[in-house]
């Protein structure tokens, strides 16, 4: 195997979807704490609600899997396992509650103070995403979000306040999760445009306005701690055309432009691609870009790129009339009859993964991070309390064997945080029975359960991959 000596072996969560405690200590309500539980078994995604009705509706945000409450546990968990990095996502509404305050919350500042000193305790690299769906709902709902100007000063404000409070305490950060999300579903994850609809004007110029405050944060962040590395995040999602048919390949390059590659140029690059110049010429989009915000861009660029992968899907020139489209990753395509299947529908294709990094390499040249990669299954805890998920090993075993292919190939590729590495809830539907961790968590789709954590035969697996850099994956 070829992972170099100091790859960064890890696990990601993000704060909305494992913390709890939402109205702890002084927090006020993200965006992801106005979404009530949705079903797969009744065909229904997250419910948006402008008002919170706990008594008649259960929101799966606010208790989790209660990480604020056992975080020595679980970090002790992941010790053992030997992380290098742990990803782990920040609540903006924990340092400004509403967002817009001049004043940041202390007892949120001091939480995220004993969780990386609990790190550090273990050796233990923190990987923050700054922002990663925890929009204060106070600025979507006075400001419309990023499509307010004066939303990036507070975002830059809030970000300034990490990287002084933690200077010494983390070095990897990424500005904002996903950010090509942006693109598509009206921008509400990100952008927070949720009070009305909106023109794709407006959505692209609340993207813009968040791009902005992702360039102003890496620049300040820099003149605070030099030695900050500061990254983007995308939702990777790869896509092949179904049949080679020209029209089949012309429409994959479009839709992957846009989606996949838009983001990650200005990011990187600092400037937008010819492509989405074109594109909002074409379909009259009058997003307002001054001189003075390319150069914020070009100064903001990211020291590193770092991605999700879950899957590959089909592009079609006739996708919207077809009806054999597979979900997956809120990105829907068509599906692949060379690949299996996971219990929620995304296909799996670890070559893909080597496809991916050799892709985005290519492009860029800066150092990459898979910072999410796993599979949502069902899991059957045995009478003896034990858990085999031997489809979850196979599932990391060969997309392992693809990174170091990659590697093989010349990638700089720098570290590996699976996804949800202890149980937690869902993005898409608020599940708990959609789980990705090496670590069991005792809780259901209603809320109910001990919360008690416990081993997965993944989990020591996991470990010895760790402890072999890669080079043992057999089970």
């Amino acid at each position: 195997m070829t992972f170099p000596k100091n790859f960064l072996w890890g696990g990601a969560t993000a704060a909305n979807q494992c913390e709890g405690a939402w109205d702890v200590d002084g927090k006020g309500d993200s965006i992801n704490d106005h979404n009530r539980a949705g079903s797969r078994t009744a065909g229904t995604r997250r419910t948006f609600d402008l008002t919170i009705d706990t008594e008649n509706y259960y929101y799966p945000s606010h208790t989790g899997i209660d990480f604020y409450h056992h975080y020595k546990e679980d970090i002790a968990l992941f010790a053992e396992m030997g992380f290098k990095v742990y990803r782990l996502s920040i609540a903006w509404t924990r340092i400004f509650p509403n967002g817009d305050e001049e004043t940041p919350n202390e007892a949120g500042l001091q939480f995220y103070d004993d969780v990386f000193d609990e790190l550090a305790k273990y050796g233990i690299e923190p990987l923050v995403t700054i922002s990663h769906f925890e929009l204060p709902f106070h600025l979507g709902k006075k400001y419309d979000g990023f499509l307010d100007k004066r939303t990036i000063g507070f975002y830059e404000r809030y970000a300034t306040t990490l990287f002084e409070r933690y200077k010494n305490k983390v070095k990897y950060w990424l500005t904002f999760n996903e950010i090509n999300f942006g693109t598509m579903e009206h921008g509400l994850r990100i952008s927070g445009l949720f009070n009305r609809e909106y023109t794709e004007t407006e959505q692209y110029q609340a993207l813009h306005n968040v791009f902005l405050a992702s360039a102003k944060a890496v620049s300040a962040g820099h003149k605070i701690n030099p030695d900050f590395q500061i990254g983007c995040m995308l939702a990777y999602i790869t896509m092949y055309p179904k049949t080679c048919r020209p029209e089949d390949v012309l429409k994959t390059q479009q839709i992957n432009d846009k989606f996949n590659y838009f983001c990650g140029d200005v990011q990187v690059k600092g400037k937008y691609p010819y492509f989405m110049k074109r594109y909002f010429e074409k379909n009259n989009i009058n997003v307002e870009i001054t001189e003075e915000d390319q150069q914020i861009l070009q100064a903001g660029t990211v020291d590193y790129y770092t991605f999700s992968y879950y899957m590959t899907t089909c592009i079609a020139d006739d996708l919207d009339q077809r009806d054999d489209k597979s979900g997956g990753n809120l990105f829907g395509g068509v599906s692949n009859e060379y690949l299996p299947s996971s219990d929620w529908g995304w296909q799996i294709d670890p070559i893909g993964l080597r496809y991916t990094l050799n892709q985005i390499y290519s492009r860029y040249e800066v150092p990459l991070m898979v910072v999410e990669n796993g599979l949502g299954a069902f899991d059957e805890v045995a009478a003896d309390g034990s858990i085999s998920d031997d489809y979850r090993i196979d599932y990391f075993k060969q997309h392992i064997i693809e990174m170091d292919k990659a590697i093989e190939d010349g990638v700089d590729l720098i570290g590996y945080t699976p996804w949800g590495c202890i149980d937690l809830i869902s993005a898409g539907t608020g599940e708990m029975s959609k789980r990705y961790g090496f670590i069991y968590v005792d809780r259901d789709d209603e809320g109910n359960g001990t919360l008690a954590r416990s081993r997965k035969k993944s989990f020591y697996w996991y470990k010895q991959v760790i402890e072999s850099n890669g080079e043992n994956l057999s089970n």
